[in-house]
């Protein structure tokens, strides 16, 4: 949690909060990669990328 913190303080101090948006969708889709890895949908979630 801590990393949370310090990473929304960097970007709110260095005037980047456009990123946080980027690295919200790009954590979303990781972990949708990771639970659908075993599954059946998995192919289907490939094909989108």
């Amino acid at each position: 949690m801590e990393f949370l913190k310090e990473l929304w303080v960097f970007l709110r101090v260095r005037k980047k909060l456009w990123l946080a948006p980027i690295i919200i969708i790009m954590l979303i889709l990781g972990g949708l990669l990771m639970l659908a890895e075993g599954s059946v949908v998995a192919p289907f979630i490939y094909t989108l990328f």
